[in-house]
C-alpha cells in the first residue's frame, strides 16, 4: 500500500501548486521539480552555501538602509545563516539542467529562506504576507546577478579552502623527493627513447615547479573571480537597486568569506558571459594535464617490478589482481588519470556553456557551475589522495644508476671532442655488439680511459 504524501497549497505569479508539507520550498521550485525531471545531480554544498551568503549579506543591506524592516531582515538572516551551515540543504531540489539564469534554483532559495523566516517569526510556510520570496529575500537583486555571483564565490572558496592546500602540499612533497633523490642517477628519456642522464632528483624537480606554476595560474583565476556580477540586476543596467547597493553587501560579503570580492566594472559584460568560469577551467585543466602527465610518469617509473624499469617503487596499497597472486597496481596514480581526465572533458562543457552568451545573459550558467565546481573538488581530493598514499612513500631503486653505464647516450659527451659522426658510430656498434659506450671508444678513438672516464661521468652530464 502506498501512502500518498500530505501536501498544502502554495502559490506564485502562476497561481496555485501543491508542495509537500515537509518541504521548505514553495510553488516555484515546485514547478522547477516538475519542469526538469532530468537528472539526479544538484547543486553542490559550496554553492548553496555561496547563495546563502549573498542572501545573508543583502539582507543586512537593506535593513541598514531601513528598506527592509529589521524583525522581517533578521528572521531572514537567521533563515540564511541555515542554508550556510547546511542545515537546509534537504530542501535545494531543482536538477541542474534547468532554466540556464538559474532562476529556479535562486527561486528555490528565496522560498526555503522566507519559509523558514515565517517561521522563525511564529507565521507558517506559505505566508507570503509576512516574509515574501520576491519582495523581500529577493530585495535589490535578480537571479541574473546572483546565480553569477554565486558560482564566483563558490569556486573562490572551493579553490582557497581545498585545491590550493592540495596543491602547495604535494609542491612540498616533491621539493622534499628531489632532495632526497638529488644523487641518484638515472637514464633520460625523450621519444620514450634512451637519452643522455638524468638524476631523479631532478625528475621530481620538474614535477615540483609544474605544480608551482599551476598554483601561479591560480592566482590570477582568482583575481578574475574576485570581480563579481552584483549589482547589475536584469540586464547590466542595475534597475530597483541603489547605485552603491553592490559594494556595501560585497563588503559584508567579503568579511564573511575572508577575503575581497568586489562589483565588476562592466556589469553587462559580466552578465552577458562567463568568461571568467571559462578561464578558470582553462587553468583546471592546465592542473590536469600537469597532474596527468606527473601521474603517468609515476607508474611508468613504478613498472615492472621484473620486466619493466622499476625505477622507484611505489607504496603498496591494495592487492592488484583477483586472479594473479601478489601483483600490485598503481591504484592511487591512476584514480588521478581518471580525475583528469574529467576535468579534462567538463572544461569542453564549460567552453560550450560559455558560448551561449546571448544577448544580455548566458543561458548555461547552471550546468557550468556544475562542471566548474566538481573539477575543482575532484582535483583537490585526488591531488591531496595521490600525494599522500602515494607520492609521500616512493623510494628510488638501484634499477636507474644499474643502467646508465649501459646507456648510449653517453656517446652524447664525446661528440664535442671526437666529432658527431664518430661519437654516433661508436653508439651504433655498442648497441650491435651489445658494449658499453668506453668499451667501444677505447678501441675506436685515441682517448686515454682517463679521459673517456671523465668525459662519460653521468653527474657531470647531469649537473652543470
Amino acid at each position: 500500500m502506498v501512502v500518498k504524501e500530505s501536501t498544502r497549497i502554495e502559490k506564485d505569479s502562476m497561481g496555485e501548486m501543491q508542495v509537500p508539507d515537509t518541504a521548505l520550498y514553495g510553488a516555484s521550485t515546485m514547478r522547477a521539480v516538475m519542469n526538469f525531471p532530468i537528472s539526479s545531480l544538484r547543486f553542490p554544498r559550496i554553492f548553496i552555501k555561496a547563495i546563502g551568503i549573498i542572501k545573508f549579506a543583502t539582507a543586512k543591506v537593506n535593513m541598514d538602509s531601513q528598506k527592509l524592516e529589521t524583525k522581517i531582515g533578521k528572521a531572514i538572516q537567521e533563515a540564511c545563516q541555515e542554508v550556510i551551515d547546511g542545515k537546509l540543504d534537504e530542501h535545494f531540489v531543482v536538477d541542474i539542467f534547468q532554466t540556464g539564469s538559474g532562476t529556479s534554483t535562486n527561486m528555490n532559495a528565496n522560498e526555503v529562506i522566507a519559509n523558514r523566516a515565517n517561521e522563525v517569526l511564529g507565521g507558517k510556510r506559505g505566508q507570503r504576507s509576512l516574509v515574501h520570496p520576491n519582495d523581500h529575500v529577493n530585495m535589490g537583486t535578480s537571479s541574473n546577478d546572483v546565480i553569477p555571483t554565486a558560482i564566483h564565490l563558490a569556486a573562490l572558496m572551493e579553490i582557497i579552502d581545498e585545491l590550493q592546500p592540495a596543491l602547495k602540499n604535494i609542491e612540498k612533497t616533491f621539493a622534499k623527493k628531489s632532495s632526497e633523490f638529488k644523487m641518484v642517477i638515472k637514464t633520460g628519456r625523450t621519444h620514450l627513447q634512451d637519452a643522455t642522464p638524468i638524476t631523479l632528483g631532478q625528475e621530481f624537480l620538474g614535477y615540483q615547479g609544474m605544480v608551482e606554476r599551476g598554483y601561479d595560474r591560480l592566482e590570477y583565476a582568482k583575481s578574475r573571480l574576485a570581480q563579481v556580477a552584483l549589482g547589475g540586476t536584469a540586464v547590466g543596467t542595475g534597475i530597483n537597486t541603489s547605485p552603491d547597493f553592490a559594494s556595501k553587501v560585497l563588503e559584508v560579503v567579503s568579511s564573511m568569506i575572508g577575503f575581497k570580492v568586489m562589483e565588476t566594472t562592466n556589469h553587462f559584460q559580466a552578465q552577458s558571459t562567463i568568461d571568467e568560469v571559462v578561464e578558470t577551467s582553462g587553468v583546471l585543466k592546465t592542473i590536469a594535464c600537469s597532474m596527468l602527465k606527473i601521474a603517468n610518469d609515476t607508474r611508468w617509473l613504478g613498472c615492472g617490478p621484473r620486466a619493466g624499469f622499476a625505477e622507484i617503487a611505489l607504496p603498496e596499497v591494495q592487492p592488484g589482481s583477483s586472479i594473479m597472486p601478489g601483483k600490485v597496481n598503481p591504484v592511487i596514480a591512476e584514480a588521478l588519470t581518471m580525475v583528469c581526465a574529467q576535468v579534462i572533458g567538463s572544461d569542453t562543457t564549460i567552453t560550450i556553456a560559455g558560448q551561449s552568451g546571448n544577448f544580455e545573459l548566458n543561458v548555461m550558467m547552471p550546468v557550468a557551475a556544475h562542471n566548474l565546481l566538481q573539477s575543482i573538488t575532484l582535483l583537490a581530493k585526488a591531488i591531496a589522495n595521490f600525494d599522500k598514499q602515494c607520492i609521500s612513500g616512493v623510494t628510488a631503486t638501484k634499477n636507474g644508476p644499474a643502467m646508465v653505464e649501459k646507456g648510449l647516450s653517453l656517446c652524447t659527451a664525446l661528440a664535442p671532442v671526437i666529432g658527431y659522426d664518430q661519437a654516433a658510430k661508436i653508439a651504433h656498434i655498442a648497441f650491435e655488439e651489445d658494449k658499453t659506450i668506453m668499451e667501444v671508444a677505447l678501441k675506436e678513438t685515441n682517448l686515454t680511459k682517463d679521459e673517456l672516464i671523465k668525459l662519460l661521468d653521468p653527474f657531470k652530464m647531469a649537473i652543470r
